[in-house]
């Protein structure tokens, strides 16, 4: 056995490398080349070639399929990119500019992962006869009598579990995460070592296809509509003022609503508490009005068959958060997530992942919250 837990000899074994063109799935790449496994690097082109070039800070831009074309190279292993433009604006962009008009806070990296990355490109690898799949992923995949499972990475500051939470069984059975027990300083060492042209390439921060974290530009460009001018209403039904479109806000935004002082008791804030979109609202009210204790899921995907209602569990709701206690109550094609504790700031369109013991057992996307009482 492997260290890749495949019965086979490293130089027998064929890995396919998803490389983005960053650090991370370079050196993992690089270091599985280095051990002797059959390594062939894999890059997408995602979004418009002429235009990835002068984007900065992103995954998959023109820049890093060079990057990631060199380190191969450099290497001496196999690399192919492959375009995957019309896949990607159907499954990530579009919903990601849908989103916005449906008053929901979209996260277009789990979709991708979910679509693109973990569903086509594994048919790829497939293709290229590979035993297995290696991205650069900080998540550990741990094994034991009944199969693969999924856990928080080593790193808390680099997990990226909460991104991966709709890998299905059949694919974590042949994917692997070389860097998911280091922590990040452990990577840019090796990167080092290995006199990568990359090594000291900063993390990817923007959304690939957003550059400088402006969403707002691409979606009015997608659909014009979202920005329709219409009223900011306050909970108890006043009407305080307009907004420029739905797509400047988000739940539990504070800053930059639009509504001058005056209007609340002792000058208190603002938050946004609900999108409307069907009215074409944004509602408005006091922090303690965010407050809620139930989170509505729905298209779940579970890593664990045998979850019962009530089970114990710690979850996310947004990707930087630290995970906090619930209990979870599973339904056909649903679930309901009951919070130990009130949440604020809980949007609907983004993922609500489930742990016990660090590891992932699933999640959902968020549909609605509601207060048991």
């Amino acid at each position: 056995m492997n260290s890749l837990g495949i019965n086979k000899d490293p130089k027998d074994t064929r890995v396919v490398v998803a490389m983005s063109g960053g650090v991370d799935s370079s050196v993992a790449a690089a270091l599985l080349h280095e051990q002797g496994y059959d390594v062939v690097g894999v890059t997408l082109q995602l979004f418009d070639y002429g235009e990835a070039v002068a984007k900065s800070k992103t995954c998959c831009a023109g820049q890093d399929i060079y990057d990631a074309k060199r380190v191969a190279e450099e290497r001496g292993f196999p690399h192919y990119v492959l375009n995957y433009e019309s896949n990607f604006r159907e499954a990530v962009i579009d919903d990601f500019a849908d989103s916005y008009l449906r008053g929901e806070t979209p996260i277009p990296c789990v979709r991708c992962n979910q679509s693109v990355k973990f569903r086509d490109l594994l048919e790829v690898a497939n293709d290229l006869g590979a035993d297995c799949m290696a991205t650069g992923h900080y998540i550990q995949r741990k094994t034991n009598g009944s199969g693969a499972e999924l856990h928080r990475a080593v790193d808390d500051t680099k997990d990226q579990s909460y991104f991966l939470f709709a890998t299905t069984q059949e694919q974590l059975n042949f994917l692997r995460f070389p860097l998911g027990g280091w922590e990040k300083d452990v990577t840019r060492g090796h990167a080092e070592r290995l006199g990568l042209t990359n090594a000291d390439k900063p993390d990817s921060q923007d959304i690939c296809f957003v550059p400088h974290g402006d969403y707002a530009k691409v979606v009015k460009k997608l659909r014009p509509e979202s920005e329709n001018p219409g009223e900011i209403v306050h909970v108890d039904g006043r009407i305080l003022g307009a907004h420029k479109g739905i797509v400047h806000y988000t739940i539990g935004q504070r800053k930059g609503i639009g509504i001058g002082g005056g209007v609340s008791d002792n000058n208190d804030p603002f938050y946004v508490v609900a999108i409307d979109p069907a009215a074409n609202q944004v509602v408005v009210g006091p922090k303690e009005a965010l407050a809620r204790d139930t989170i509505e899921v729905k298209d779940c995907n579970w890593l664990q068959s045998d979850i019962k209602d009530g089970t114990d569990i710690d979850v996310k709701f947004r990707s930087v958060m630290k995970p906090v206690a619930a209990k979870l109550c599973v339904k056909p094609d649903s679930a309901e997530i009951h919070l130990k504790e009130p949440q604020y700031g809980i949007a609907p369109g983004q993922a609500a992942v489930c742990y016990q013991s660090g590891r992932v057992i699933g999640g959902g996307w968020i549909a609605g919250t509601k207060n048991s009482s």
